[in-house]
């Protein structure tokens, strides 16, 4: 396939991104290159000079909200791809409402307990839609030990274990290479009847 008939089909797709940090905002802004048609983000935080080490974010953002600086960062990268952003905690009811019509969601939080209650909420309410999970991405190195792990509609990236410590934090090579196989997992997903 050509990078045009590519784009052309992805104009078409809708991803939705729950999270707007470290894998969200890299996972956002690759698809967004690749042609992507819509991205329905969400996220509540703002973004901080602490966040510039992994997040695809600059230093005239600080204080500004993730979700809408994301946004305008996209609209200049690919202003054909319409981002649709939430400044909001998701819970179960706003994740139904938000992203039952994707073609596939992104799992993108740093807390495990709204990385469990997004997937329980999927499996419960929304399990037609492929879910992609990021899990142990911190530090440095071990790069083999990511890999993607699959359950039936559900993908999980990452090394699995490394979890983010004060002596382990998340780094811009690890979070990265994670949102990258999300991303890339969202074209294998959406392209895979079109070859």
């Amino acid at each position: 396939m050509t990078i045009e008939e590519i784009k052309s089909i992805l104009s078409h797709k809708t991803v939705g991104i729950a999270g707007c940090g470290g894998l969200g905002s890299n996972a956002a802004v690759s698809l967004a290159r690749v042609g992507i048609g819509k991205l329905i983000i969400a996220d509540y935080d703002v973004v901080d000079l602490s966040n510039l080490n992994r997040q695809y974010y600059f230093i005239e953002q600080i204080g500004e909200k993730k979700c809408f600086a994301l946004q305008r960062i996209i609209s200049h990268i690919n202003p054909q791809c319409c981002v649709e952003a939430h400044d909001i905690k998701l819970d179960h009811e706003t994740i139904v409402s938000l992203y039952a019509n994707v073609d596939v969601l992104i799992e993108a939080f740093d807390k495990a307990e709204m990385k469990a209650m997004l997937l329980q909420t999927m499996i419960r309410s929304l399990s037609h839609i492929p879910l992609i999970m990021g899990s142990g991405l911190a530090g440095w190195g071990n790069f083999a030990a990511i890999k993607e792990q699959s359950y039936e509609n559900i993908y999980v990236m990452g090394d699995g274990e490394t979890e983010v410590r004060d002596d382990m934090p998340p780094l811009a090579p690890r979070v990265c290479i994670v949102a990258n196989m999300q991303a890339n997992k969202v074209l294998e997903l959406l392209l895979k009847n079109s070859v």
